[in-house]
């Protein structure tokens, strides 16, 4: 995909201008023209402009869910109210209290002037509205349900946002014991065990294996934190250039859901996030292979979403989606009998509405049940760090003890 600088005149015959993104010039002046500008003059970006471009894209941060779904609900709302499409977007522009969603509304707001669609507006801001909610709104204008795709939309937000708020409340404490530990060893080393040097080495003892390990350590610390710290800091570098990569992000993804205990809670919240966006988009009326190109990128696992993308091909090929999700090796015996039952029976967003369900019942119970999983491990290595340094500090102090009772 490269940059291209577009001029155009829209509907109503106005100079229009500004850059897209496109495989080429002429894939660039179809999308123009689906938007309802008459493309004049398309040219390549400039090399620098390009990189600019995708510096700033870097720096801005996706629309927090929150903000998002209440978005949706208030045009579903205003929608259901019969308020037109102008005068919502004006309003929830002028008092939104996101300043990029009010950027964005705005912007929204003078291309619906121009005669533009809502869901052709939205393509020009990908980190306010994803693809799967341009694609559920596009479908909403063209067959006139669109306050229809603004429920169905709200109602999978909100379950997506209640997911990851499960999520992080089950996983806070654990993360919180172990970010303590860490501060905790770092702070005995460079502050604690540099005390004890000192008497250790006044002591005409051996000292034990346990305590020598303790004192290199304290050492390294003191000695060499800022290598320490700058190695720290190259590694999360280099771990987050490789992830950006796309055989980094899949092999990272994958292990994602493959790490005990937390991975079969990720895989299913996963699936469970395909199944109800999948339904979605059905229901909305999307096209299989459309709808399963988008929930791909909705998943955001690079993984999955290949194994997706490949189930996508075969539909293309002729296979049935009953089979080519068995190929996949992705669902659980009975979500692949409910899917082959809905497209036997032509109820197939219902079915995956109930698979959905299924997997975050599933997801539930773990998450309910994961402290007392982790709980135990989370003990038992405080136990063993905590237990190592005493010993390590008290060892030589009980052999000195010794010495003096034994004169």
């Amino acid at each position: 995909m490269s940059n291209f600088h577009y001029q155009g005149r829209d509907r109503q015959g106005n100079m229009v201008k500004g850059t897209l993104a496109g495989a080429n010039e002429s894939a660039l002046a179809e999308q123009l023209i689906r938007q309802g500008i008459v493309p004049t003059q398309i040219s390549p970006g400039t090399q620098s402009s390009i990189g600019f471009e995708n510096w700033k894209e870097l720096l801005v941060r996706p629309l927090p869910l929150s903000d998002l779904v209440m978005f949706i609900r208030q045009m579903y709302a205003l929608t259901k109210a019969g308020v037109s499409m102008l005068r919502a977007v004006q309003g929830l522009a002028e008092n939104a209290s996101n300043k990029q969603l009010a950027t964005a509304l705005q912007g929204i707001s003078n291309e619906l002037e121009r005669g533009r669609s809502l869901s052709a507006a939205m393509t020009d801001y990908p980190k306010v509205f994803p693809r799967l909610v341009v694609a559920v709104v596009h479908v909403g204008e063209n067959t006139g349900r669109l306050e229809e795709s603004f429920q169905q939309l709200a109602f999978y937000l909100e379950n997506e946002q209640e997911t990851r708020k499960r999520i992080k409340q089950a996983t806070r404490y654990p993360s919180f014991v172990v970010i303590s530990l860490i501060i905790a060893v770092v702070v005995l080393n460079m502050f604690v065990i540099p005390n004890f040097v000192s008497m250790f080495q006044s002591m005409n003892v051996e000292l034990p294996l346990v305590t020598r390990i303790l004192l290199v350590s304290s050492n390294m610390f003191v000695q060499y934190w800022h290598l320490m710290l700058l190695t720290v800091m190259a590694s999360i570098g280099g771990i987050t250039y490789w992830i950006r990569q796309e055989s980094g992000r899949e092999k990272w993804d994958y292990w994602k859901i493959k790490i005990p205990i937390m991975g079969d809670i990720i895989e299913r919240s996963l699936l469970g996030r395909f199944c109800r966006s999948f339904s979605v988009m059905l229901n909305a009326g999307v096209p299989l292979t459309q709808a399963l190109n988008l929930v791909s990128e909705a998943l955001d696992n690079k993984h999955m979403a290949t194994r997706i993308i490949d189930m996508r091909r075969g539909i293309e090929r002729g296979e049935s989606l009953s089979r080519v999700c068995r190929s996949s090796e992705l669902f659980s015996a009975l979500v692949l009998q409910m899917i082959a039952v809905g497209e036997e029976t032509g109820n197939l967003d219902d079915l995956l509405l109930e698979s959905a369900e299924y997997y975050e019942r599933e997801v539930d119970y773990d998450l309910k049940n994961l402290l007392s999983k982790i709980e135990p491990i989370l003990i038992g290595g405080v136990a063993l760090i905590v237990g190592f340094l005493a010993m390590g500090i008290f060892l030589p102090m009980w052999s000195m003890m010794d010495m003096t009772g034994g004169l």
